[in-house]
Protein backbone atom coordinates (compact mmCIF):
# COMPACT_ATOMS: atom_id res chain seq x y z
CA UNK A 1 0.00 0.00 0.00
CA UNK A 2 0.75 3.57 -0.58
CA UNK A 3 2.52 5.61 2.17
CA UNK A 4 1.75 9.41 2.19
CA UNK A 5 4.32 11.59 4.23
CA UNK A 6 2.94 15.42 4.47
CA UNK A 7 6.07 17.75 5.11
CA UNK A 8 5.66 21.18 6.67
CA UNK A 9 7.80 23.81 6.04
CA UNK A 10 8.59 26.07 8.32
CA UNK A 11 7.04 29.71 8.96
CA UNK A 12 10.94 30.96 7.98
CA UNK A 13 10.86 29.46 4.91
CA UNK A 14 11.01 31.44 1.46
CA UNK A 15 8.98 31.42 -1.36
CA UNK A 16 11.49 28.80 -2.56
CA UNK A 17 11.55 26.71 0.48
CA UNK A 18 8.72 24.01 -1.02
CA UNK A 19 11.02 23.72 -4.19
CA UNK A 20 14.40 23.29 -1.98
CA UNK A 21 12.39 20.54 -0.37
CA UNK A 22 11.89 19.08 -3.36
CA UNK A 23 15.04 18.99 -4.27
CA UNK A 24 16.53 17.90 -1.12
CA UNK A 25 13.98 15.28 -0.87
CA UNK A 26 14.69 13.96 -4.45
CA UNK A 27 18.18 14.10 -3.72
CA UNK A 28 17.82 11.67 -1.31
CA UNK A 29 15.25 9.50 -3.20
CA UNK A 30 18.13 9.32 -6.05
CA UNK A 31 20.70 8.65 -3.54
CA UNK A 32 18.74 5.29 -2.44
CA UNK A 33 18.51 4.70 -6.19
CA UNK A 34 14.19 5.47 -6.21
CA UNK A 35 12.85 6.72 -9.20
CA UNK A 36 11.04 9.93 -8.73
CA UNK A 37 8.40 11.78 -10.11
CA UNK A 38 7.89 15.30 -9.15
CA UNK A 39 4.06 16.71 -9.78
CA UNK A 40 4.02 20.62 -10.34
CA UNK A 41 0.71 22.79 -10.61
CA UNK A 42 2.00 24.24 -13.60
CA UNK A 43 4.21 24.13 -16.57
CA UNK A 44 6.18 26.83 -15.58
CA UNK A 45 6.50 25.76 -12.42
CA UNK A 46 8.01 22.56 -13.94
CA UNK A 47 10.69 24.66 -15.99
CA UNK A 48 11.50 26.71 -12.54
CA UNK A 49 12.53 23.08 -10.24
CA UNK A 50 14.08 21.83 -13.50
CA UNK A 51 16.72 24.98 -13.14
CA UNK A 52 16.71 25.09 -9.65
CA UNK A 53 17.74 20.93 -9.88
CA UNK A 54 20.88 21.53 -11.65
CA UNK A 55 21.62 24.89 -8.95
CA UNK A 56 20.11 24.20 -5.92
CA UNK A 57 23.36 22.65 -4.04
CA UNK A 58 26.83 23.23 -5.12
CA UNK A 59 28.19 19.38 -6.49
CA UNK A 60 25.10 17.44 -6.53
CA UNK A 61 23.96 15.89 -9.81
CA UNK A 62 20.89 14.42 -10.57
CA UNK A 63 19.99 13.06 -13.38
CA UNK A 64 16.46 14.28 -14.54
CA UNK A 65 14.47 16.09 -17.25
CA UNK A 66 11.11 18.27 -17.94
CA UNK A 67 8.22 15.22 -18.72
CA UNK A 68 7.88 15.24 -22.58
CA UNK A 69 7.62 12.16 -24.70
CA UNK A 70 9.53 9.69 -25.32
CA UNK A 71 10.44 9.19 -21.98
CA UNK A 72 13.90 7.93 -21.57
CA UNK A 73 13.54 4.58 -19.63
CA UNK A 74 17.42 5.22 -17.55
CA UNK A 75 16.35 8.41 -15.84
CA UNK A 76 15.96 8.59 -12.59
CA UNK A 77 14.29 11.93 -12.08
CA UNK A 78 10.88 13.56 -14.28
CA UNK A 79 9.22 16.68 -13.47
CA UNK A 80 5.99 17.41 -15.29
CA UNK A 81 2.33 19.06 -14.48
CA UNK A 82 0.23 16.24 -15.55
CA UNK A 83 0.29 12.29 -15.35
CA UNK A 84 4.00 10.80 -15.17
CA UNK A 85 4.63 7.48 -17.39
CA UNK A 86 3.94 3.99 -16.22
CA UNK A 87 7.46 2.81 -15.47
CA UNK A 88 7.56 6.00 -12.51
CA UNK A 89 6.03 4.24 -9.43
CA UNK A 90 8.41 4.32 -6.67
CA UNK A 91 8.62 8.18 -5.28
CA UNK A 92 6.12 10.98 -5.81
CA UNK A 93 6.66 14.43 -5.13
CA UNK A 94 3.71 16.37 -5.10
CA UNK A 95 3.91 20.49 -5.33
CA UNK A 96 0.26 19.95 -6.41
CA UNK A 97 -2.81 21.29 -4.52
CA UNK A 98 -5.02 18.23 -4.87
CA UNK A 99 -4.83 14.52 -4.39
CA UNK A 100 -2.89 13.34 -7.65
CA UNK A 101 -5.53 10.70 -9.47
CA UNK A 102 -2.68 8.68 -10.09
CA UNK A 103 -0.80 8.75 -6.92
CA UNK A 104 -2.01 5.10 -5.96
CA UNK A 105 0.63 3.30 -8.26
CA UNK A 106 3.61 4.99 -6.59
CA UNK A 107 4.94 2.95 -3.05
CA UNK A 108 5.30 6.45 -1.48
CA UNK A 109 3.55 9.68 -1.59
CA UNK A 110 5.50 13.29 -0.39
CA UNK A 111 3.47 16.24 -0.20
CA UNK A 112 4.95 19.18 0.69
CA UNK A 113 3.15 22.29 2.24
CA UNK A 114 4.13 25.78 2.42
CA UNK A 115 3.73 27.83 5.70
CA UNK A 116 0.97 29.86 4.61
CA UNK A 117 -2.75 29.18 5.86
CA UNK A 118 -3.87 28.50 2.78
CA UNK A 119 -1.35 25.65 1.60
CA UNK A 120 -1.84 24.59 5.21
CA UNK A 121 -6.30 24.47 4.75
CA UNK A 122 -5.71 22.84 1.46
CA UNK A 123 -3.27 20.48 2.88
CA UNK A 124 -5.86 19.29 5.51
CA UNK A 125 -8.31 18.39 2.66
CA UNK A 126 -5.79 16.50 1.07
CA UNK A 127 -4.46 14.35 4.56
CA UNK A 128 -8.40 14.07 4.91
CA UNK A 129 -9.11 12.39 1.88
CA UNK A 130 -5.73 10.32 2.02
CA UNK A 131 -7.11 9.09 5.02
CA UNK A 132 -10.40 8.36 4.07
CA UNK A 133 -9.22 6.37 1.12
CA UNK A 134 -7.75 4.10 4.02
CA UNK A 135 -4.42 5.26 3.54
CA UNK A 136 -1.88 5.73 6.50
CA UNK A 137 -0.61 9.33 6.66
CA UNK A 138 2.10 10.73 8.60
CA UNK A 139 3.05 14.46 9.11
CA UNK A 140 6.79 15.64 9.26
CA UNK A 141 8.08 18.84 10.54
CA UNK A 142 10.94 20.44 8.94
Amino acid sequence: MTRVDFYLLPQASDGDGKHLAACRLTQKAYKLKHRVYILTETSDEAAQLDRLLWTFHPGSFIPHRVHAQPVDPRLPVLIGHDAPPAEFKDVLITLSSKVPEFFERFERVAELVSPDEPARAAARERFRAYRDRGFTVQTHNL
